[in-house]
């Protein structure tokens, strides 16, 4: 049990793909615990699709792990994505973390591939279910609503048993799934005041399940970028947080040196955060290094001496 830090990643703010390889060298090579891909289909910016991301990872790296911030298990195939899954750890060696979620209503993911959002609580419920299952049984069969199983087996397995299957969102029924069928948990863009109870009534509803989930498995970040609040792509990120939210950015983000950035790590660490997500605040190649170099550098030692 500890404390580790991972980095975030959404849109792809890199000049090219081979800006983006030497960005995971560093991570790779840096101390760095994971990288987390966003998943967005449809969308302006750009962005990389997310089980794709982890297939490159898994044969673009050799120490790093790495997870989705969160997929959309309401728009996938709970079949396919376990096939997918188990494929990703086995090349990797055992270095998948798989995160789902439900998926917005309003993400145009949906509309766009044909899949209704109606129902989509009740398909990730099963899903998660049927992976988890298809992970470690050979024969599965499962009759639900959407899906139906009959001896079904994957394989190979993934190398990691059980492999991870962490859970995003702070509702009611993200708390339910997570207690009674994660093994981790991711927060969203939430203050460490949002996470506390969410990782609280986790922990309390798993425990009347009869289920245990490891402290080192609760998830959350923020964004981060060695600076000063008043460059322009500071100003422009938290302009972005207070439209897409419609609250005050402070608690979201650290900007500044170590010290502003490990008082919010504080602030998780007291709200029973273990993993820290850290999204850098930076656009191109060269920016998105040096600020990934500069946590490398300087706070990841400071993360993790909190281990003691």
């Amino acid at each position: 049990m500890g404390y580790g830090a991972g980095i975030g990643i959404a849109n792809f703010t890199f000049d090219d793909a081979r800006g983006f390889w030497q960005w995971v060298d560093i991570c790779d090579n840096g101390g760095v615990d994971s990288i987390w891909q966003s998943d967005r289909i449809i969308d302006a910016a750009p962005n990389l699709e997310a089980m794709s991301v982890m297939a490159a990872l898994a044969g673009g790296s050799r120490h790093l792990k790495f997870g989705m911030n969160v997929a959309s298990l309401g728009l996938r195939n709970p079949i396919l994505t376990a096939k997918q899954c188990a494929t990703i750890d086995v090349l990797s060696e055992g270095r998948l973390l798989p995160a789902f979620g439900v998926g917005s209503a309003l993400s145009k993911d949906f509309t766009a591939t044909g899949t209704p959002t109606k129902g989509r609580g009740k398909r990730t419920d099963e899903g998660l279910q049927i992976m988890s299952r298809l992970w470690v049984e050979d024969k599965v069969t499962f009759s639900g609503e959407y899906y139906q199983l009959d001896e079904a087996t994957i394989a190979p397995k993934p190398v990691q048993r059980p492999l991870p299957l962490w859970v995003g969102g702070s509702a009611k029924q993200a708390i339910e799934r997570t207690a009674r069928w994660g093994t981790g948990w991711q927060a969203g863009i939430n203050t460490a005041a949002e996470v506390k109870p969410v990782i609280a009534a986790i922990k309390q509803r798993a425990e009347a399940l009869g289920r245990h989930i490891d402290d080192d498995h609760f998830g959350a970040g923020f964004g981060f970028r060695f600076g000063t609040a008043d460059e322009p792509i500071v100003t422009r990120y938290n302009e972005g947080l207070r439209k897409r939210l419609g609250k005050d950015p402070s608690g979201f983000n650290a900007v500044g040196g170590v010290t502003e950035m490990m008082n919010l790590i504080h602030e998780f660490k007291h709200a029973g955060v273990h993993k820290f997500i850290l999204r850098p605040i930076a656009t191109g190649t060269q920016d998105m290094i040096e600020q990934t170099k500069q946590m490398v550098e300087l706070l990841l030692p400071e993360i993790y001496a909190l281990n003691g």
